[in-house]
């Protein structure tokens, strides 16, 4: 069995079924799904007024807004990139509108996607992505013959660059020495269903490519506040140094970043401090915990919440180390928080704030190496698929 302990994230689950052991056919009764909504203080400020005063909350704006400079690219490295990418689709354009130049596959479109479309690029990262979809099968000849003719075109507009171009499982890299660009490859729907493992790109990577197309698209229209990205670009670089925050993939910081910032009664951004603290504390009240409501994923059909994606274990690990550093936070340890003292132990090892000690929160899930017997197994499953629905 999979047991949650307390402390708001999910109550015990021992004792599902009742009574003893349970073999042959049996299924639990059916229950239908009632996600449940976390405590949120924004949602109810009224009856919560702050406590913190102006000079404390500026302070940390301060940092946050200095954190985010230093993890910023530097405007040079923007320009190479942007020109790189610039190049490479006035390349793939032109194959769109003069197919008989290219005879190894027809192209449907070429469009931006990644950190570099959302201007969330962090520093030491000098990476774009774009996604090239085709309208005939993506065999990895096709792929690789269009990587060699992109290259051959980059070149003979720019003979004295150095350019180079490396397949992939996904399709091809072309780099320069002070950018590369990811081209990733799919194609067009009804295509999936006729795809050969052995001859095509893989399909679940070409979903992948296509969501990052619908992700590209939706935060163009829903997420451009300048707070949204400033969030997005911290929480990513807690992602990067806290391990507590790894299972947390770019498009669940993404949508976090946006609920932080929007998702208020007013429905205005909230300032990047309050959006900052505000994300720790959906986080440490459970929003991705089983049960909860969480985020509903805007780019996707039916009621898919974001975090399902993550396993059981993995959304503990988020919410326990988040309410270690919404505590640290508390004591005013937000230098520690945001790298720029200390390291990444606060979440993990004892500390001590004038005089106050912050230890660790504890893990509650606990996975069990085996099943005690057949019934709980069955009844297991019922409920984690009643939890994902």
């Amino acid at each position: 069995m999979r047991n949650f302990g307390s402390r708001g994230r999910g109550g015990k689950s021992g004792g599902r079924g009742g009574g003893g052991p349970m073999r042959g056919g049996f299924k639990p009764p059916f229950r239908p799904f009632i996600p449940h909504v976390p405590f949120d203080l924004t949602q109810c400020e009224a009856s919560f007024p702050r406590a913190k005063t102006a000079n404390e909350e500026k302070a940390l704006t301060d940092a946050l807004l200095k954190r985010n400079t230093d993890l910023t690219p530097a405007a040079s490295h923007q320009t190479n990139l942007l020109n790189l990418v610039t190049k490479i689709t006035s390349v793939v354009d032109a194959l769109i509108v003069s197919p008989a130049n290219f005879e190894a596959a027809q192209i449907e479109e070429i469009r931006q996607v990644g950190s570099h479309k959302k201007a969330t690029m962090m520093v030491g990262h000098n990476v774009a992505d774009v996604v090239v979809v085709l309208k005939t099968l993506p065999t990895l000849e096709a792929v690789a013959a269009l990587g060699t003719k992109t290259l051959e075109d980059l070149k003979s507009a720019e003979p004295h660059e150095v350019i180079t171009m490396m397949p992939n499982d996904s399709g091809f890299e072309i780099s320069s020495p002070d950018a590369t660009v990811k081209v990733l490859i799919a194609t067009i729907p009804p295509n999936m269903k006729k795809l050969d493992p052995e001859l095509h790109l893989d399909v679940k990577t070409m979903n992948r490519h296509l969501a990052a197309m619908r992700h590209a698209r939706w935060f163009e229209e829903n997420a451009s506040h300048s707070s949204i990205k400033v969030l997005i670009r911290l929480l990513r670089d807690l992602r990067n140094r806290f391990d507590g925050f790894e299972p947390l993939n770019p498009w669940i910081i993404d949508l976090l970043a946006h609920y932080s910032v929007m998702n208020n009664p007013s429905r205005n951004p909230l300032a990047v401090n309050v959006a900052f603290r505000r994300s720790l504390q959906l986080l440490s009240s459970g929003l991705f915990l089983p049960g909860s409501a969480g985020i509903n994923d805007p780019c996707e059909s039916g009621n898919s919440r974001v975090h399902t994606c993550l396993s059981l274990e993995q959304q503990d690990q988020v919410c326990y180390t988040a309410q270690t550093l919404l505590r640290v936070l508390a004591h005013g340890g937000y230098r520690q928080i945001l790298g720029m003292e200390g390291n990444a132990s606060i979440a993990t090892e004892m500390s001590v704030w004038e005089g106050v000690v912050v230890t660790p929160s504890d893990k509650a899930y606990e996975k069990l190496d085996m099943k005690e017997e057949d019934g709980e197994e069955e009844i297991d499953e019922a409920m984690e698929s009643q939890d994902t629905n």
